[in-house]
C-alpha cells in the first residue's frame, strides 16, 4: 500500500464470529499490521480468559496494543485513544495497511467519532448530588437537570443514574451545559479514510460458537491461569478479573458456586454480551456487513476500496 494514502480498515462484529483469524489473514493478503480494539487483551498475563491469538498463531503479523500494561493499571476508552492513533499512524509509513480489530463498542467509537472530553471534575459537588439522589430521589436530579440541558434529559431519561449525575457534575462545575460540550469531540483520525467490514451470522450458530469458546478456555486452563495469577500478586479487584470468564472463575475458587456453573454463568453472560453489541452495532452507520465466513466477498470488497 502506498504510504501516502491514509486508510484504516476496521473489521467488527459480535464477540466470537472470528474477528482475530479474519484480520490475520486480511493483514497477510493486504500487508497490514493489526491494532487490537479489546479493553482486556491490553492486560500482560491474562490470556486464556481474553482469547489472545498467540503469538505463534500470528503468522508474522505485528500486533498493537496487547500485553501493554499491568493488571493493576487501568486502562480506560480515553487511554485506548491515547495509545491507538499513535501506533496507526506510524503503519502507513512502513508501507503497510493499519487494521483495527475487535473491541467494545465505546473504544471503537471513542477511536472513530472522538471521546468527550473529561470536563471538569468536582468530588464535592458529586458528593452533594448522589446525597440528594438518595434522600429525595434520583428523579429530582433528572428534573435538575432537565432545567439545564433538556434535550440531554430527554435522550437518557430518569432511570440512568451515572449519565444523570454526570452530566449534572460537569454542567454545574462548567456553567455550560453537558451537551453543549459535545461539539469538542474530535476524532484522531478523521483524515484517513474507514473501510468498515462487519462480520455477521445466525444467532444461533453464534451462541453455539460461543459456547464452544467457553468450553475451550476452560479446557486450556482458565481456572489454573486465575491461581497463577493471584499467586503472582494480582488482586480480585484488579480491572481484568472483571472480564467475562475471570469474573466467574473467581467465584468458584472462593467457593461460591461449582466449576460446572462458573462454566454455565460464563456462557450465559457471554451471551448477554453479544446480544448488546449486536443492538449497538445495528445502529452504528458506515460498516458494510457480511457473512462471517464469506472471505472471497470480503477480499474483493477490500480490493476494491483500496483502488
Amino acid at each position: 500500500m502506498p504510504s501516502e494514502k491514509k486508510i484504516l480498515l476496521t473489521v467488527v462484529g459480535p464477540t466470537g464470529v472470528g474477528k482475530s483469524a479474519l484480520a490475520i489473514h486480511l493483514a497477510g493478503l493486504f500487508p497490514g499490521e493489526i491494532i487490537s480494539c479489546d479493553s482486556m487483551q491490553v492486560y500482560r498475563g491474562f490470556d486464556i480468559g481474553t482469547d489472545k491469538v498467540a503469538k505463534d498463531q500470528r503468522r508474522g503479523i505485528t500486533h498493537h496494543l496487547i500485553d501493554l500494561v499491568d493488571p493493576a493499571e487501568q486502562f480506560t476508552a480515553a487511554d485506548f485513544v491515547r495509545h491507538a492513533p499513535e501506533a496507526i499512524g506510524a503503519i502507513p509509513s512502513r508501507g503497510r495497511l493499519p487494521l483495527e480489530v475487535g473491541g467494545p463498542a465505546l473504544h471503537l467509537r471513542a477511536l472513530l467519532k472522538g471521546l468527550f472530553p473529561e470536563g471538569r471534575k468536582d468530588p464535592a459537588l458529586r458528593n452533594r448530588l448522589e446525597e440528594k439522589a438518595g434522600k429525595e430521589g434520583l428523579e429530582s436530579l433528572w428534573r435538575d437537570l432537565r432545567d439545564i440541558d433538556p434535550g440531554y434529559a430527554e435522550k437518557i431519561g430518569p432511570r440512568d443514574r451515572i449519565r444523570i449525575i454526570r452530566a449534572l457534575e460537569v454542567s454545574l462545575a462548567s456553567d455550560i451545559p453537558f451537551s453543549a460540550h459535545f461539539p469538542q469531540t474530535k476524532s484522531q483520525v478523521d483524515d484517513y479514510r474507514k473501510i468498515q467490514i462487519g462480520l455477521k451470522m445466525e444467532r444461533e450458530e453464534m451462541y453455539r460458537r460461543i459456547e464452544n469458546r467457553v468450553d475451550r478456555m476452560f479446557a486450556q486452563g482458565i481456572v489454573e491461569e486465575t491461581r497463577r495469577l493471584l499467586s503472582e500478586g494480582a488482586a480480585e479487584t484488579a480491572p481484568p478479573f472483571r472480564a467475562l470468564g475471570y469474573s466467574q472463575v473467581l467465584r468458584h475458587l472462593r467457593g461460591e458456586i461449582p466449576l460446572e456453573e462458573a462454566r454455565a454463568q460464563t456462557k450465559q453472560a457471554t451471551r448477554h454480551y453479544a446480544k448488546r453489541q449486536l443492538t449497538w452495532f445495528r445502529k452504528a452507520e458506515g460498516i458494510r456487513w457480511f457473512s462471517a465466513d464469506a472471505r472471497e466477498p470480503i477480499e474483493e470488497f477490500i480490493g476494491k476500496s483500496l483502488e
